[in-house]
C-alpha cells in the first residue's frame, strides 16, 4: 500500500497553477538537515538538490536565493545582483516569523510573502530540479522553468 503524503501548501498552489510536479519524501537526520543529507536520501546528485536561503541586503531588506544544495551562496554575488552593497544570511530564529517554514523546511514557493528571488543558474541545465515541499522529509520535484516561475526568481550567478 502506497503510503498517502499530505499536500503541503506548495502542492497546493503548485497544482492551482497547474504545473506538474512529484512530492518525494525522504528520511529526515534532525542533526543533519544538509541538502547534501538530502540529495544522499533521495539517491540524487546533489547539484540538483537546491536549498532555499533567506539573506538581509543592507538596501532591499529581504531576499532569497536557491542555490544547489553543496554550494555556499557567495554573499557578495547575492549583493550585487539583488541591488545591495552588503547582505548577510538571516539567523534562524527569524525564518519561521517571516516566511512560515522550519529550517530544513523553506522552499521558494508560498512563503508568508514574496521576497524577491534568485535562482542559481545551473538550475535550468536540468530537466528537473528538487526544493524543499515545504517541510522536513519531502521535497518537490519539478522543472526548473516551472519553479523560476511560480517562485519569479531571476535566474543569475550566485556561487563561486
Amino acid at each position: 500500500m502506497k503510503e498517502k503524503i499530505n499536500k503541503t501548501n506548495v502542492a497546493r498552489l503548485l497544482d492551482k497553477a497547474k504545473v506538474a510536479y512529484k512530492l518525494v519524501p525522504y528520511e529526515v537526520d534532525e542533526n543533519d538537515l544538509s541538502a547534501t543529507h538530502v540529495a544522499a536520501q533521495l539517491g540524487e546528485d546533489v547539484s540538483q538538490v537546491f536549498k532555499t536561503l533567506v539573506l538581509r541586503g543592507d538596501k532591499s531588506g529581504y531576499f532569497v536565493c536557491v542555490v544547489p544544495g553543496a554550494s555556499e551562496v557567495n554573499l557578495k554575488k547575492a549583493a550585487k545582483v539583488s541591488g545591495n552593497k552588503s547582505c548577510e544570511m538571516i539567523h534562524v530564529k527569524e525564518l519561521l516569523p517571516l516566511t512560515g517554514y522550519i529550517r530544513g523546511g523553506c522552499s521558494p514557493i508560498g512563503m508568508k510573502k514574496h521576497f524577491p528571488t534568485y535562482i542559481q543558474e545551473s538550475a535550468t541545465g536540468f530537466d528537473h530540479i528538487y526544493v524543499s515541499a515545504g517541510q522536513r522529509g519531502l521535497q518537490v520535484c519539478l522543472a526548473p522553468a516551472d519553479l523560476i516561475r511560480e517562485a519569479r526568481a531571476e535566474v543569475a550567478d550566485l556561487i563561486d
